[in-house]
């Protein structure tokens, strides 16, 4: 399946862990609009799928970096935000 999509996210958008039957899947929250990415039907599938979500996760941190004023570690870093202010 094809899908090219071009989108901003609401004030309250966010990323989530669920299960679709026994199966992981990676939930998009853009608020209003929800993405999932589900296992590929094909074998290697689980592998195909890990592969994404670890380049999202690397990918996403170089964007949120780019989007940080003071260019270190973005503020929404867990902790108690002491924490993330004394990394950047």
């Amino acid at each position: 399946m094809g899908l090219n999509m071009t989108c901003t996210p609401g004030r309250e958008a966010a990323a989530a862990l669920v299960t679709v039957g026994d199966l992981p899947a990676l939930v998009i929250y853009l608020d209003p609009v929800n993405l999932t990415v589900q296992i590929p039907p094909f074998p290697g599938g689980r592998e195909v799928l890990a592969r994404l979500c670890r380049e999202l996760s690397r990918e996403a941190w170089k964007v949120a970096d780019r989007l940080e004023s003071a260019g270190g570690r973005h503020a929404l870093a867990e902790g108690t935000g002491d924490e993330a202010a004394e990394e950047v």
